[in-house]
């Protein structure tokens, strides 16, 4: 009597929430929006200001690199900078090294 009972049970169609599927998913789906506006999309703003800054760039403008070192452009190349950092010292540098402008020298 008791398997009886028990295979009955099991038989029986259970009730799950109004929502099933979609109410289970929708957490999810929710988290991943609110990442998207709290983290990937400020730093894709930011990634596109910083690519419109170096490309903006040019002679005499003064610069600071990722490392913290200060300089001057002098020439602009297509990939890279010759920035002067200090008295008949010139260095060549990619343009993804350098983190900010500060302003111009002339």
């Amino acid at each position: 009597m008791l398997i009886i009972a028990f295979a009955q049970n099991q038989t029986q169609p259970q009730s799950g929430g109004g929502l099933g599927f979609i109410g289970s998913i929708l957490p999810l789906i929710l988290i991943f929006v609110v990442l998207y506006f709290l983290i990937i999309l400020p730093q894709q703003r930011r990634q596109k200001k910083h690519q419109e800054m170096l490309a903006s760039l040019k002679r005499g403008d003064r610069v600071v690199f990722a490392s913290g070192i200060l300089g001057v452009i002098t020439n602009v190349k297509e990939n890279t900078f010759i920035v002067k950092i200090a008295e008949n010292t010139e260095v060549e540098v990619e343009k993804s090294a350098i983190a900010y402008k500060i302003g111009s020298s002339s």
